[in-house]
């Protein structure tokens, strides 16, 4: 995922919907600390997980994933 482009559209749609990392980590079974890696683009999800993030912020995988 080239340029980080997953994780500042990640963090763009938790924002818009109001969630802490801890919040959204929680949703999805996961640590704030693995939210904030994929947000600043240290560790990337696997691709069951960014559908399931795509499904939860109502998006494309495209849209998640592409500028």
């Amino acid at each position: 995922m080239k340029n980080n482009i997953f994780g500042m559209r990640l963090k763009e749609l938790r924002i818009e919907k109001g969630l802490s990392q801890q919040k959204l980590g929680e949703i999805f079974g996961f640590c704030n600390q693995t939210i904030s890696f994929w947000e600043n683009g240290s560790r990337e999800p696997d691709l069951d997980t960014l559908l399931e993030i795509a499904h939860y912020f109502e998006v494309s995988l495209e849209e998640l994933l592409e500028e």
